[in-house]
């Protein structure tokens, strides 16, 4: 069993732990299952803890993760506050759908990177979410910083969720891995995916589902000699699967596609879209040599799509079950401006 936060004997930021009956025998293990689950601490935090000394018996510290247990023992963690991180905060404007003591939803922009790297230390994501939440992020991995849980390009657009609590974190990352959070994102890419091409149906990996759905199922991989790009594998690399459909076909020289993702592999819906010869307008890694024909846009309009200047890709839909109160939540986006233009300019729709 464990005692609450709030205890009367246990002084604020220490938790303490009785070990049950039938626990695991090494301590680490034994940790892991007593904690209550509102501590949000996982096996490796706690090994870590036992490591740095912050875990005690009878006063002493035990700092072997595999000491061996027993019933009735009483442990005492010492839960250290969350430190800061040396990413900066920065005043960043963010559009958020959605937030609350766990996680906050975001709608990208294009042209912001998630998450601070060598070559991009600011202005990110993470830079503008360490500002808005301030306070409020209780702690990822002992750290004061949100809990990326999944990423879209710097250049997509639309909806991502971040945790700012441990439990939060754990609780997602458990769903991504599990492929259960809903993802869609809208396209618009070159020539119209269709059941009744001969080519595609020829093509390894590809077939098509009821409703002329696209299945594009394939292993995917860094690139021999790009070691930014992915590349279509067979006998290695990570198994990958999207989904698409068409939602509008533009004069049949283009199509805006709805995709989803049954895995969430870097780059997967550009990689795949491109593997199948309908890669995404202003995609300047995978789109390929394929241009709009003038005579079916005109010249100006065709001029206007292949300039797009960016991979014209929206996560218009995200749908999870809460990490923490178990809520169904299903959130949307409209697609951007320029995408809505791009589209109305290639004889599509006026979309608002």
């Amino acid at each position: 069993m464990a005692g609450p936060f709030d205890d009367e004997d246990t002084p604020v930021g220490q938790l303490r732990v009785v070990i049950g009956e039938d626990a695991p025998t090494r301590l680490d293990k034994a940790l892991a299952a007593a904690v209550p689950e509102e501590a949000a601490l996982s096996r490796s935090r706690l090994m870590k803890m036992i490591e740095e000394g912050d875990v005690f018996l009878d006063g002493a510290a035990v700092t072997n993760p595999k000491a061996k247990v027993s019933e009735g023992q009483d442990y005492t963690l010492r839960l250290a506050p969350a430190a800061d991180v040396a990413t900066e905060a920065e005043d960043i404007p963010l559009q958020v759908i959605w937030e609350d003591g766990d996680l906050i939803v975001i709608d990208k922009p294009a042209g912001m990177v998630v998450h601070p790297a060598p070559g991009t230390p600011s202005g990110t994501l993470v830079n503008a979410l360490l500002h808005h939440c301030g306070d409020t992020l209780s702690g990822i991995g002992g750290e004061r910083r949100p809990g990326i849980v999944h990423r879209i390009d710097k250049d997509t657009t639309g909806l991502l969720v971040v945790a700012k609590s441990d439990r939060a974190h754990h609780g997602l990352a458990a769903q991504f891995e599990a492929h259960t959070v809903n993802r869609h994102y809208l396209a618009v890419v070159h020539g119209v995916p269709s059941a009744n091409d001969p080519r595609l149906r020829g093509m390894r990996g590809i077939s098509f589902e009821a409703g002329g759905i696209l299945k594009i199922a394939t292993h995917l991989a860094r690139h021999k000699t790009d070691r930014q790009r992915q590349a279509v594998v067979w006998d290695q690399g990570r198994h990958a699967v999207t989904r698409a459909r068409v939602i509008e076909d533009l004069q049949g020289g283009a199509a805006l596609v709805e995709c989803w993702l049954e895995t969430g592999r870097t780059h997967q819906i550009r990689v795949h879209m491109s593997y199948a010869g309908h890669g995404l307008l202003g995609d300047q890694t995978y789109g390929g040599k394929r241009k709009l024909s003038p005579k079916i846009f005109g010249e100006a309009a065709a001029g206007f799509g292949m300039e797009f200047p960016r991979q014209a890709l929206h996560a218009a839909t995200l749908g999870f079950e809460h990490p923490v109160t178990g809520e169904m939540l299903e959130f949307s986006s409209p697609l951007p401006t320029d995408m809505m233009s791009l589209i109305s300019a290639l004889g599509g729709p006026a979309l608002t």
